[in-house]
């Protein structure tokens, strides 16, 4: 499938979101049970995915290539894949396997800095994600920041907005540090609310569409007979990763007093605007959704 078919079909089939509905948000660890196919086959599966700790969004997928061919990892990244396909637990991905077997080598035992970044955008002719005012850039979601596709958020649109070569130089000022963390790694860090430490991270709710973290699962039953409860991502201060820890501004009788989230289940939109609702604040979704309008009380953030 040449590369102009292959964006028209992801993004009139995959890649576009299905407007009239919500998002789906799935646990980190479902992500890392795909098996990532190219346009000719087979290419390994994912062990691990990349965050930005800035913007709480997965910027790249570690994937272990297996015995499909040279046994090694490769990063992908979310602006070339489609919307997985949860039935058959697969990642579809617009490249070739030859593509991916070349692209630039990257060691997953240490930090992917700028350059790494810049050289891999690179090779797949991606622009960059980094210096716009929208998740991905100039746009929402990583799919329309494919080569060849033609609208608001194409690639040339995108690169008035963003100039390459600011980009660039941004990366360079970055050095060693691109804010890119491991979601396997923050796994068990402490959870520091304004008023102590509470619980730990349990796990990470992705937005499937957009590629963004919505939510942290916060396990506060090491503290009294407590539960899973869930806390937005814009509500995180800061992360230490040297302390292993992660401060949010809320306090513990606001998290004690949570509804309880229950891993086992699908995330309903419901619950969503019951938790923003306890602690509130607005939701990311929409503000002419009427739904969360209504039911999300205006009043100062606790």
């Amino acid at each position: 499938m040449d590369q102009t078919r292959i964006v028209a079909f992801c993004v009139t089939e995959l890649c576009l979101p299905h407007l009239k509905e919500a998002p789906m948000l799935r646990q980190t660890k479902d992500l890392q049970e795909l098996v990532v196919e190219a346009t000719d086959g087979p290419v390994g599966d994912v062990t691990d995915l990349y965050f930005d700790d800035e913007r709480w969004a997965i910027r790249y997928l570690v994937v272990e290539t297996g015995s499909w061919f040279s046994s090694r990892k490769v990063l992908i990244s979310p602006i070339g894949a489609g919307k997985p396909d949860w039935d058959r637990q697969m990642l579809p991905v617009f490249m070739t396997r030859e593509q991916i077997e070349n692209s630039p080598p990257i060691d997953t035992d240490m930090p992917v800095t700028r350059q790494h970044e810049t050289e891999y955008l690179d090779y797949y002719n991606y622009p960059y994600y980094w210096g716009g005012i929208g998740l991905w850039g100039g746009a929402t979601y990583p799919g329309l920041l494919l080569p060849g596709y033609t609208g608001m958020d194409s690639p040339l649109a995108l690169r008035a907005q963003v100039n390459t070569a600011s980009a660039r130089s941004e990366a360079e000022q970055q050095g060693q540090d691109p804010h890119l963390r491991s979601s396997e790694a923050v796994i068990g860090y402490h959870i520091e609310a304004t008023d102590g430490e509470i619980g730990h991270v349990h796990g990470l709710l992705v937005d499937d569409e957009t590629w963004a973290i919505r939510y942290l699962v916060v396990r506060t039953s090491n503290w009294w007979m407590g539960h899973d409860v869930l806390v937005a991502t814009q509500w995180i201060k800061h992360v230490s990763w040297s302390k292993q820890a992660v401060a949010i501004d809320l306090s513990r009788e606001t998290l004690k007093l949570a509804p309880r989230y229950d891993m086992d289940l699908p995330l309903e939109r419901d619950m969503e605007i019951a938790v923003h609702r306890h602690y509130g604040r607005k939701g990311y979704w929409p503000e002419d959704d009427q739904l969360a309008e209504m039911a999300i009380p205006q009043r100062a953030a606790a």
